[in-house]
């Protein structure tokens, strides 16, 4: 039987207590990361969630004892995949997966990167004079030319397609345009929720729009129920003032008599006799006498 380092017992112990004393568990990805930048993206999170970096067979083992008490949690041993870390939380999934996208920042790339993306670039003036750039720009695939004295790209242009490597040459021309393709950010494979596994194909929502249905559907489930007069803590009370107003309505037009419809009674009386007065043409007194 083969010997297992001490400290791997402990290391499984320690990731599956944070597993297990979390209700929000991820598995993201840290690969590419530079330490300094990482550092940085830690210490945004530590507020709201613990990240922690191990080895791939470390995790599977430490989601394996983590089972034992929160069932379905080793389904995440699927996700454990490249340089994987374990992210853990009390936050909501969604709030968390938009706090993670929104901590990612981007970077030049060096050559020889895989593009996560289309990299295009755009027709227009160029920052540079005059010179040997514009035959560089060409070399690197830009259609580059000189035009009233300035260097300009004549037309968008797609250099690297998504997945495919990004020639140096390219990344070289790319960084003098201050163009920044390389994503750097801590990336989401799942995140595990009360026996739920949601990846970013779920996670990634427009909030603003998501809101906006959701107070859409909530206008309009509130109007059905108004019309079918279906009784609820919501409808309760325009239900009841929408009935006051009805019966006030009918009270006034068949005359019923009441202390609230009263006033409005008299006042509509009035009325009706100051049209029927204005209709009414006075009677001159010579219109008495009798013809001579």
């Amino acid at each position: 039987m083969a010997h297992v380092a001490q400290w791997k017992h402990g290391e499984v112990a320690e990731l599956a207590s944070l597993i297990t004393s979390h209700k929000i568990v991820g598995i993201i990805d840290v690969g590419g990361i530079p330490g300094p930048q990482l550092q940085t993206m830690r210490g945004r999170m530590r507020a709201k969630a613990q990240i922690r970096s191990s080895k791939n067979t470390l995790i599977l083992r430490a989601l394996d004892e983590a089972e034992k008490q929160v069932k379905g949690i080793s389904e995440l041993k699927k996700e454990v995949t490249g340089q994987a870390a374990i992210i853990a939380t009390d936050v909501n999934p969604f709030a968390l997966f938009k706090e993670i996208k929104a901590s990612r920042s981007n970077a030049p790339a060096k050559g020889g990167e895989t593009a996560s993306h289309d990299i295009m670039v755009t027709a227009g003036d160029t920052p540079f004079k005059p010179g040997p750039i514009v035959g560089e720009l060409q070399k690197a695939g830009i259609p580059a030319a000189i035009s009233e004295g300035k260097v300009i790209i004549k037309n968008d242009k797609l250099l690297v397609q998504a997945g495919q490597k990004i020639p140096k040459e390219t990344a070289q021309m790319l960084a003098r345009l201050e163009i920044f393709p390389i994503e750097l950010g801590l990336h989401v494979h799942a995140i595990f929720e009360n026996g739920c596994i949601y990846r970013p194909d779920v996670l990634d929502i427009d909030m603003d729009r998501f809101m906006g249905q959701l107070r859409t559907a909530s206008l309009s489930t509130l109007g059905l129920a108004m019309e079918a007069g279906w009784t609820t803590s919501q409808t309760i009370h325009p239900l009841l003032t929408k009935a006051y107003r009805s019966a006030y309505t009918l009270a006034l037009e068949r005359n019923i008599y009441t202390k609230e419809t009263m006033s409005s009674l008299l006042a509509k009386a009035h009325a009706s006799m100051l049209s029927v007065k204005s209709q009414v043409k006075p009677v001159s007194p010579e219109g008495d006498k009798p013809a001579s």
